[in-house]
């Protein structure tokens, strides 16, 4: 009976990984892809905005 408890911690974590994956690739895409690209296309957009306005030198702040 020792077998059985030295394989049920690699038996359970190969389960968990497998289960772990599996949710993994099922929430990419579907219906919530485009509220989610749409937030990072946002995100991204912002920051280009703030580069910019710090690049044309009219973000604000003391420099030397």
């Amino acid at each position: 009976m020792e077998y059985i408890a030295a394989l049920t911690p690699s038996a359970v974590m190969a389960v968990a990984f497998t289960a772990l994956i599996v949710t993994i690739v099922r929430s990419q895409g579907g219906a919530n892809k485009a509220k989610e690209d749409a937030a990072v296309d946002a995100a991204l957009a912002q920051t280009d905005a703030a580069q910019a306005t710090r690049a044309d030198g009219s973000g604000g702040g003391a420099r030397a």
